[in-house]
């Protein structure tokens, strides 16, 4: 369209608002580029409140301006920034020491409120204690570096989620450090190195508000075998429930602790590291699912126990155990062997699941061929409470 003084420019002409839409769309270093569609363009993107740093863009720096200049080009970049960076995703993994404490620093002011730190290569690299300083962080995930929080630190007072993923955690007491953020919804700790005093039961209980938990058990104050049970009395308001067996002992003494009350809001339940030939903890693990009642989708993630290449099957304690219903719609098996224990457990949920849909079994590498063929045909005879369960077998 074109007006009396010659076609109109409409890419100049565009509200701020849509300006931003395009440019949170578009990769970082795309969105610098758009400073050459016209002059009214040329610093529209310092207008971004979220910034992503991540493989993508350093590979763009390599490509264009070499390899050694990574932390200097970011950080020109985002002192053209004036207003707050509310979200930043930062690979750490080709930057230096000096380019990641400057980075932190300069984010520790902007008013950070979402904040993700991924460092893939080894050694681990220590986080600035700057990060302490982002006291308005309501998302943090750190993904393969070392964290430690100094003595005294004052935590994270607004957090709402925390996600620490293959991370190093120093500073001696991760239980203490948790209850220094205590309004978590999400709090995720998966294959942490943490050499600290074990959490207590108690500082778990401080987290009233969590919603989504993923947690090693082996870092769990050993009280008692029934800890456990203990630890999910502690938080009636779960919603999803990931558990990590991983160089955790249970013992046969003492009888198997009931639950009190039934647990109706957890809808979903992943078991890491589970043995498939040890009775003890698979006698646990049932009683805790069959205090889901409303649960729709759980996983299972077996490993093969280090002191048996080829484990004897044990039978599951107490035989008699009641097929109560479930709301089951979706059960996966990773690492799948065959045992005895494993074909019980899904005999188990075909039973007692009459919304089921699918259990999906992902055979152990190990596992021949003709050992497979064998095992899925055992399995298909299996009894089906829900008329459309489908066993799938895959890889």
């Amino acid at each position: 369209m074109e007006s009396e003084f010659g076609p109109k420019d409409f890419i100049s002409m565009m509200p701020d608002n849509v300006v931003n839409n395009i440019l949170h769309r578009l990769p970082l270093q795309e969105a610098v580029r758009t400073g050459i569609l016209s002059r009214n363009w040329r610093f529209k993107w310092t207008m971004l409140s979220e910034v992503v740093c991540d493989a993508n863009f350093f590979a763009y720096l390599i490509e264009r301006r070499g390899e050694n200049s990574f932390g200097m080009i970011a950080s020109r970049l985002l002192l053209h920034f004036n207003d707050a960076i509310t979200k930043f995703f930062l690979d750490l993994t080709l930057l230096n020491v000096e380019d990641i404490l400057h980075l932190i620093m300069f984010v520790s002011n902007k008013g950070i409120k979402d904040l993700t730190l991924e460092y893939w290569t080894r050694p681990h690299v220590n986080l600035p204690t700057h990060i302490f300083s982002c006291l308005e962080l309501q998302h943090l995930r750190i993904s393969g570096c070392c964290f430690n929080p100094p003595s005294g630190v004052r935590g994270f007072p607004n957090l709402l989620s925390l996600k620490l993923c293959c991370v190093e955690f120093g500073g001696g007491d991760l239980g203490g450090f948790i209850t220094r953020c205590p309004l978590p919804e999400i709090l995720k700790l998966d294959y942490i190195s943490y050499s600290g005093s074990s959490v207590k039961l108690a500082e778990i209980a401080k987290l009233e508000n969590l919603k989504i938990l993923s947690f090693p058990l082996c870092h769990l104050e050993a009280t008692s075998s029934c800890n456990v049970f203990e630890l999910m009395g502690c938080l009636p308001k779960l919603q999803e429930l990931s558990l990590d067996f991983q160089d955790y002992n249970l013992t046969q003494g003492g009888a198997i602790k009931q639950f009190t009350t039934a647990f109706p809001d957890l809808k979903a339940f992943k078991i890491t590291s589970i043995k498939f030939g040890n009775g003890i903890m698979l006698s646990r693990v049932l009683e805790i699912i069959r205090h889901f009642p409303n649960l729709q989708t759980l996983e299972f993630i077996a490993v093969q126990q280090a002191d048996d290449p080829f484990p004897i099957s044990i039978p599951i304690p107490n035989p008699e155990v009641e097929y109560n219903m479930m709301e089951l719609e979706s059960v996966e098996f990773r690492n799948f062997r065959g045992l005895e224990n494993e074909v019980y457990f899904i005999k188990y949920f075909l039973a007692c699941s009459p919304s089921l849909k699918k259990i999906h079994i992902v055979w152990d590498f190990k596992l021949e061929p003709v050992e497979q063929l064998f095992h899925a045909k055992k399995l298909l005879k299996l009894h089906r409470a829900s008329p459309v369960a489908e066993i799938d077998f895959g890889f």
